[in-house]
């Protein structure tokens, strides 16, 4: 008697219904997902034109010039170390954290310098900041 040898089927294995799986999972999670944006600062600019000139005397004016150099209400620092710089406007501010804090860079400055402004502002906790702009040449003239 003669025996046929046993034919052995290759052994495939279908991964068609597993991706299908992953990408029913994956839009479900895309859809389910709320993406947080804790990052993005809330910061509404004041529009250059027509804005009017507030000459309250109860504020913080940090002048940055084009060298990198700064003053606090006309005081000129000796150096450029955040320190100083932090505690001229405590000794200015008197703890006061409520006054109107305004940043006026010079057009050429660096934006290290404004940035660099704009977080002391913020880790000292001030709540009114401001960045002091002028009028067009063109729309001044005009008016």
């Amino acid at each position: 008697m003669r025996f046929r040898k046993p034919t052995v089927e290759p052994l495939e294995i279908n991964l068609t219904p597993m991706i299908d799986c992953l990408l029913f999972l994956i839009v479900f999670l895309l859809l389910a997902t709320s993406f947080n944006k804790f990052s993005r600062l809330n910061i509404i600019l004041p529009e250059a034109a027509g804005v009017s000139v507030n000459t309250d005397s109860n504020k913080i004016e940090v002048a940055i010039q084009e060298d990198g150099s700064y003053m606090v209400n006309g005081v000129a620092l000796v150096s450029q170390n955040e320190t100083e710089l932090v505690s001229l406007i405590n000794k200015e501010t008197q703890g006061d954290r409520e006054r109107l804090f305004v940043i006026a860079a010079d057009a050429n400055a660096s934006h290290q310098s404004v940035v660099k402004v704009m977080d002391i502002a913020g880790k000292l906790g001030f709540l009114n900041l401001n960045i002091s702009t002028v009028m067009p040449a063109q729309q001044a003239s005009a008016n």
